[in-house]
């Protein structure tokens, strides 16, 4: 038998650890509701989202390209922002707004080593699964939904898309998480320019294109779609591996669509800006340095 004085000390301590439990538990009760009453956005609430989803979250950071439309050696992903590789920057917001997140980044297969040598270059040791990409942009993703499970949640991410929000990326996986409804959840923005539908005629290096008649485009119905596209893992899985590489597939909201999954859309940020071209980099230096400022 146990002594008494032993058995009440076991008691005590059962006790003051129910007790503790109970007050965390309160506290961070209070947090979030405070957050969703006081600023009625998802700004602080993303940080646990970990502890209180049903699902893990997965980021699949895509940066399988070589970047030729930047004009130079190094592809875009690699090229530095702030003295940091812009993948390094893309993925760290991801981060800040989900700690804890799975993280697949995929990769052109000799660039992987590169890869390696700047995380430890700049001291970025957050775990990840490296994938080799394939021959277009439906088999490198194709090759990273393979590590990821049944039952998560997965956002499909252009690396080079460094400037999202926090406050966005947080917001978009509160949405599919509470809508039970939502099972592909597609950011987009609306077009600002007047639009026209044209026909490339260029030869010999002579540029000239063709108005294609009989084509009105409302520009109030057009609207630009962006990344992360984020979805309920075994749906986009089963997108991806119930049909076969088709050249309308050009984002992975096509996949799905293709493969009847319903889409939901919400908005996007005009500053979610993708680095493709020289100009670009230099836009996101700028806008880095607008925001640290303060203007």
């Amino acid at each position: 038998a146990v002594p008494k004085s032993i058995a009440s000390s076991w008691v005590k301590k059962e006790k003051a650890i129910s007790c503790l439990s109970n007050y965390l538990l309160n506290i961070i009760s209070v947090k979030i509701q405070k957050n969703i009453l006081i600023e009625n956005r998802f700004v602080s609430l993303h940080r646990y989202t970990l502890y209180f989803m049903g699902r893990k979250i997965y980021l699949v950071a895509m940066a399988a390209g070589h970047g030729t439309r930047m004009g130079s050696k190094t592809p875009k992903q690699f090229m530095l922002l702030r003295d940091k590789p812009v993948l390094q920057c893309t993925i760290e917001k991801f981060i800040s707004a989900c700690p804890g997140i799975k993280v697949i980044t995929v990769l052109p297969e000799d660039y992987i080593p590169v890869w390696k040598a700047l995380c430890l270059k700049n001291n970025f040791i957050y775990p990840q699964i490296l994938v080799k990409g394939g021959i277009t942009r439906f088999h490198s993703v194709k090759n990273a939904l393979k590590r990821v499970p049944d039952g998560t949640i997965v956002a499909i991410h252009d690396g080079v898309r460094p400037l999202l929000s926090v406050e966005m990326i947080g917001s978009m996986f509160k949405k599919i998480e509470t809508e039970p409804s939502c099972k592909a959840l597609i950011p987009v923005i609306p077009a600002f320019d007047t639009l026209v539908a044209l026909k490339d005629i260029s030869q010999d290096n002579v540029e000239a294109f063709e108005r294609i008649e009989g084509i009105k485009i409302d520009r109030s119905e057009v609207f630009a779609i962006q990344t992360p596209q984020i979805f309920l893992s075994e749906e986009i899985k089963s997108a991806y591996n119930s049909q076969a590489y088709n050249t309308e597939f050009t984002d992975d909201s096509s996949v799905a669509l293709k493969n009847n999954l319903p889409l939901t859309f919400c908005r996007g940020e005009r500053l979610n800006i993708k680095i493709t071209a020289p100009e670009d980099l230099a836009i996101a230096e700028c806008l880095l340095n607008i925001r640290k400022t303060g203007y």
